[in-house]
Protein backbone atom coordinates (compact mmCIF):
# COMPACT_ATOMS: atom_id res chain seq x y z
CA UNK A 1 0.00 0.00 0.00
CA UNK A 2 2.64 2.26 -0.51
CA UNK A 3 -0.23 5.55 -1.22
CA UNK A 4 -1.73 5.17 2.11
CA UNK A 5 -2.00 8.04 3.98
CA UNK A 6 0.38 7.73 7.17
CA UNK A 7 -0.81 8.22 11.00
CA UNK A 8 1.66 10.05 12.46
CA UNK A 9 2.47 10.70 16.55
CA UNK A 10 4.67 13.93 17.37
CA UNK A 11 5.59 14.35 21.17
CA UNK A 12 7.26 17.46 22.17
CA UNK A 13 9.64 16.91 24.52
CA UNK A 14 10.85 19.21 27.47
CA UNK A 15 14.34 20.51 26.65
CA UNK A 16 15.17 23.57 24.74
CA UNK A 17 14.81 23.63 21.22
CA UNK A 18 11.07 24.63 20.54
CA UNK A 19 12.18 25.96 17.27
CA UNK A 20 11.90 22.14 16.25
CA UNK A 21 8.90 21.63 17.49
CA UNK A 22 7.73 24.99 15.55
CA UNK A 23 9.22 23.81 12.14
CA UNK A 24 8.24 20.08 12.45
CA UNK A 25 4.14 21.32 13.14
CA UNK A 26 4.42 23.64 10.17
CA UNK A 27 5.70 21.21 7.59
CA UNK A 28 3.07 18.50 9.01
CA UNK A 29 0.26 20.82 8.70
CA UNK A 30 1.76 21.85 5.21
CA UNK A 31 1.10 18.39 4.21
CA UNK A 32 -2.18 17.49 6.02
CA UNK A 33 -3.83 16.04 2.53
CA UNK A 34 -1.35 13.07 2.98
CA UNK A 35 -1.94 12.51 6.28
CA UNK A 36 -4.30 10.33 7.75
CA UNK A 37 -3.83 12.12 11.50
CA UNK A 38 -1.24 13.86 13.11
CA UNK A 39 -1.76 13.68 17.19
CA UNK A 40 -0.05 15.33 19.14
CA UNK A 41 1.18 14.95 22.98
CA UNK A 42 3.05 18.32 24.67
CA UNK A 43 4.76 18.08 27.88
CA UNK A 44 3.83 21.21 30.36
CA UNK A 45 8.09 21.46 30.42
CA UNK A 46 7.70 22.20 26.55
CA UNK A 47 4.80 24.22 26.60
CA UNK A 48 7.31 26.55 29.02
CA UNK A 49 9.97 25.88 26.50
CA UNK A 50 8.09 27.03 23.88
CA UNK A 51 6.69 30.24 25.38
CA UNK A 52 10.36 31.39 26.55
CA UNK A 53 12.11 30.51 23.29
CA UNK A 54 9.45 31.35 20.78
CA UNK A 55 7.78 34.32 23.21
CA UNK A 56 4.21 32.79 21.81
CA UNK A 57 1.73 30.12 22.67
CA UNK A 58 1.08 29.41 19.04
CA UNK A 59 1.51 25.68 19.68
CA UNK A 60 -2.33 26.00 20.64
CA UNK A 61 -3.28 26.77 17.48
CA UNK A 62 -2.13 23.81 14.62
CA UNK A 63 -5.62 21.87 13.76
CA UNK A 64 -4.40 18.67 15.31
CA UNK A 65 -5.39 17.12 18.43
CA UNK A 66 -3.81 17.32 20.98
CA UNK A 67 -3.76 15.15 24.02
CA UNK A 68 -3.13 15.75 27.67
CA UNK A 69 0.04 13.51 29.34
CA UNK A 70 -1.74 11.47 30.69
CA UNK A 71 -4.75 10.11 28.17
CA UNK A 72 -3.67 6.77 28.39
CA UNK A 73 -6.99 6.38 26.32
CA UNK A 74 -5.50 7.70 23.23
CA UNK A 75 -5.35 5.96 19.88
CA UNK A 76 -1.45 5.87 19.87
CA UNK A 77 -1.53 4.41 23.54
CA UNK A 78 -2.12 0.88 21.54
CA UNK A 79 -0.47 -0.70 18.66
CA UNK A 80 -4.37 -1.41 17.29
CA UNK A 81 -4.19 1.54 16.64
CA UNK A 82 -1.41 1.43 13.62
CA UNK A 83 0.22 4.59 13.64
CA UNK A 84 3.39 4.61 11.35
CA UNK A 85 5.74 6.97 12.71
CA UNK A 86 6.70 8.46 16.31
CA UNK A 87 8.80 11.89 16.18
CA UNK A 88 9.78 13.23 19.92
CA UNK A 89 10.79 16.56 19.23
CA UNK A 90 12.85 17.81 20.94
CA UNK A 91 14.32 14.93 23.10
CA UNK A 92 15.40 15.37 26.53
CA UNK A 93 18.33 12.88 28.10
CA UNK A 94 16.05 11.90 30.75
CA UNK A 95 13.20 11.60 28.32
CA UNK A 96 15.09 9.42 25.85
CA UNK A 97 16.13 7.44 29.29
CA UNK A 98 12.44 6.74 30.24
CA UNK A 99 12.27 5.18 26.74
CA UNK A 100 15.24 3.07 26.52
CA UNK A 101 14.41 1.74 30.25
CA UNK A 102 11.06 0.90 29.25
CA UNK A 103 9.15 3.22 31.79
CA UNK A 104 6.05 4.22 30.49
CA UNK A 105 4.67 6.78 32.86
CA UNK A 106 2.83 8.64 30.13
CA UNK A 107 1.05 9.12 26.92
CA UNK A 108 5.06 9.92 25.53
CA UNK A 109 6.97 6.89 26.71
CA UNK A 110 3.76 4.85 26.56
CA UNK A 111 3.73 5.57 22.38
CA UNK A 112 7.62 5.38 22.48
CA UNK A 113 7.08 1.70 23.67
CA UNK A 114 4.39 0.74 21.33
CA UNK A 115 6.24 2.17 18.30
CA UNK A 116 9.33 -0.16 19.51
CA UNK A 117 7.10 -3.63 20.47
CA UNK A 118 5.37 -2.95 16.95
CA UNK A 119 8.38 -2.34 15.22
CA UNK A 120 7.39 1.26 13.98
CA UNK A 121 9.25 4.27 12.91
CA UNK A 122 10.20 5.62 16.45
CA UNK A 123 12.59 9.32 15.79
CA UNK A 124 14.20 10.77 18.42
CA UNK A 125 15.56 14.35 18.18
CA UNK A 126 17.45 14.12 21.15
CA UNK A 127 18.75 17.87 22.15
CA UNK A 128 21.96 18.05 24.05
CA UNK A 129 25.75 18.58 24.03
CA UNK A 130 27.84 16.91 25.49
CA UNK A 131 26.94 13.11 25.94
CA UNK A 132 27.58 11.34 29.01
CA UNK A 133 28.02 7.73 29.17
CA UNK A 134 24.56 7.40 30.24
CA UNK A 135 23.10 8.80 27.48
CA UNK A 136 25.08 6.92 24.88
CA UNK A 137 24.15 3.32 26.02
CA UNK A 138 20.73 4.59 26.35
CA UNK A 139 20.96 6.04 22.84
CA UNK A 140 22.53 2.52 21.95
CA UNK A 141 19.78 1.15 23.83
CA UNK A 142 17.16 2.42 21.63
CA UNK A 143 19.10 1.85 18.67
CA UNK A 144 19.17 -1.92 19.09
CA UNK A 145 15.68 -1.84 19.99
CA UNK A 146 14.69 -0.60 16.17
CA UNK A 147 14.21 3.19 17.35
CA UNK A 148 16.17 6.15 15.54
CA UNK A 149 18.65 8.58 17.18
CA UNK A 150 18.65 11.66 15.25
CA UNK A 151 20.21 14.40 16.58
CA UNK A 152 18.96 17.83 16.34
CA UNK A 153 22.63 18.76 14.70
CA UNK A 154 21.30 21.35 12.19
CA UNK A 155 23.55 21.33 8.67
CA UNK A 156 25.01 24.27 6.60
CA UNK A 157 25.74 22.95 3.49
CA UNK A 158 22.50 24.52 1.98
CA UNK A 159 22.86 27.99 3.66
CA UNK A 160 20.31 28.23 5.77
CA UNK A 161 19.24 32.39 6.06
CA UNK A 162 17.25 32.10 9.10
CA UNK A 163 16.71 30.04 12.44
CA UNK A 164 13.87 28.40 10.83
CA UNK A 165 15.81 27.39 7.90
CA UNK A 166 18.59 25.91 9.61
CA UNK A 167 15.87 23.98 12.52
CA UNK A 168 14.20 22.75 8.83
CA UNK A 169 17.54 20.71 8.21
CA UNK A 170 17.22 18.48 11.32
CA UNK A 171 13.32 18.32 10.36
CA UNK A 172 13.01 17.14 7.22
CA UNK A 173 15.85 14.71 7.83
CA UNK A 174 13.49 13.29 10.55
CA UNK A 175 10.32 13.47 8.52
CA UNK A 176 11.93 11.07 5.47
CA UNK A 177 12.84 8.76 8.35
CA UNK A 178 9.42 8.71 9.49
CA UNK A 179 8.73 8.16 5.63
CA UNK A 180 7.36 11.50 4.74
CA UNK A 181 9.03 13.02 1.46
CA UNK A 182 9.07 16.39 1.79
CA UNK A 183 10.88 19.09 -0.18
CA UNK A 184 14.44 19.93 0.80
CA UNK A 185 18.28 20.47 -0.09
CA UNK A 186 19.09 17.30 -1.28
CA UNK A 187 22.97 16.80 -1.89
CA UNK A 188 24.08 16.69 -5.11
CA UNK A 189 21.22 16.98 -6.20
CA UNK A 190 20.74 21.30 -5.68
CA UNK A 191 24.20 22.72 -6.84
CA UNK A 192 23.86 25.62 -9.34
Amino acid sequence: MPNALKKIVVAVGGSSGAIYAKVLLDKLQAMQGRLADVGVVMSDNAKFNWRYELENEDYAGYPFKFYSTHDFMAPFASGSAQYDAMIVCPCSMGLLGRIASGVSTDLTTRAADVMLKERRRLILLVRETPYNLIHINNMKTITEAGGIICPASPSFYSKPATFEALAATVVDRALDLAGLSVKSFRWGENEE
